[in-house]
């Protein structure tokens, strides 16, 4: 117990010297202290479940970066390239995953899109997605005088041949396929006409102009291209032609104007011979009407004078002269001077006059 108490007190003495030692500059048998040891590093991340949460964050850091899936949404194609090789066949929508690094996919829409080919048009108010605005298209008519056309074109790009279209004509394949070839038949079509004939024949022009640019898009390999419509919205003519237009129609309106004043002048002359002609129908009718009238009369009396002739008897016409005899003798009573003319035959009327006054006669049926 002894011997262990010494060494107690030697080593603390020791310690405590080397340190005076140490501190008055004696290095002779001083105590050195040791150099600072590097912190370890726990490859284990601590252990356990801190551990397993460190190593999912790293995992979903890796997927953050390195992205190795692509969502397509509805409306889109997705072009898978690896290496720099466009596969033949895009990507549908949804999700797809892919190699980082060696594989890419490319998005591109295949929604309806516009271009507006107009100068006059307010390019702010039709910006937008799939909306293009560009000069109207100038045209030399059959003459070789400018014009130029405005329409709208629409339409989108082939879902089915869009990783082909991508290959063969590239991202701007817009620029290489729909402005060209719409330009170019605007030219053919409206090439063939006069600048004066064009507002009369703006559907047809229009039908040919659709017609052409549908049959050139797709009549291309592959048929990059859907054409939806063509809409023809204003033919822009030079203002000489404007104003020898406008004299024209001025001209035709005379004319329409002078030949309706001679229609309606026509119509008038008819009018009034169809009233004298109805006027004339009117009198002959009613003089018609009184003929026919009077052989209706003259028949009826002819018949009735038939009857009567037929009626009469000679039994018949003495009954009558005895009748007509009484009243000749009733006149006598009153007259004793009247005459008498008796028809000869004994046929009536008999005819009395009386002598008092010449102008007096009377007749006995």
């Amino acid at each position: 117990m002894a011997t262990d108490m010494n060494d107690y007190f030697n080593k603390k003495k020791k310690e405590s010297g080397g340190g005076s030692g140490g501190n008055g500059g004696n290095g002779g048998g001083g105590f050195k202290p040791k150099a600072p040891r590097p912190p370890k590093i726990d490859l284990n991340f601590g252990g356990g479940k801190a551990g397993i949460v460190y190593f999912i964050g790293a995992i979903i850091l890796f997927l953050i970066l390195a992205k190795p899936f692509e969502i397509i949404n509805e409306g889109e194609r997705g072009i898978l390239s690896t290496n720099g090789k466009y596969e033949q066949q895009a990507l549908l929508p949804g999700l797809h995953f892919i190699i980082p690094i060696i594989q890419k996919v490319y998005v591109v829409d295949t929604k309806v899109r516009i271009i507006n080919y107009a100068d006059k048009i307010d390019r702010s108010s039709v910006s937008g997605e799939g909306i293009k605005v560009k000069p109207a298209i100038t045209v030399l008519d059959k003459r070789g005088l400018p014009v130029a056309i405005e329409l709208t074109v629409q339409y989108r790009l082939n879902a089915q041949f869009a990783a082909q279209t991508i290959s063969n004509w590239g991202f701007s394949w817009e620029e290489k396929i729909i402005n060209p070839v719409v330009r170019d038949v605007v030219r053919n079509v409206v090439g063939r006409y006069d600048a004066e004939s064009l507002p009369t024949k703006r559907n047809a022009i229009a039908s040919e102009i659709e017609e052409g640019i549908s049959k050139s898009v797709t009549g291309l390999k592959n048929s990059p291209a859907d054409l939806q419509s063509v809409q023809l919205r204003e033919i822009v003519l030079p203002a000489k032609v404007k104003e020898q237009i406008e004299r024209v129609q001025v001209a035709k309106q005379e004319v329409q104007r002078a030949e309706q004043e001679v229609q309606r002048a026509k119509q008038e002359a008819l009018k009034r011979a169809a009233e004298a002609q109805g006027r004339s129908e009117a009198v002959k009718i009613a003089a018609e009407g009184k003929a026919t009238a009077i052989k209706i009369e003259a028949a009826a009396t002819a018949t009735a004078n038939k009857v009567i002739s037929e009626s009469l008897t000679r039994q018949l016409l003495e009954l009558e002269h005895i009748k007509v005899q009484g009243q000749f003798n009733e006149a006598l009573k009153v007259n004793k001077d009247a005459k008498i003319f008796l028809t000869p035959g004994g046929s009536t009327p008999n005819i009395w006059v009386d002598t008092k006054d010449a102008q007096k006669r009377v007749s006995a049926q």
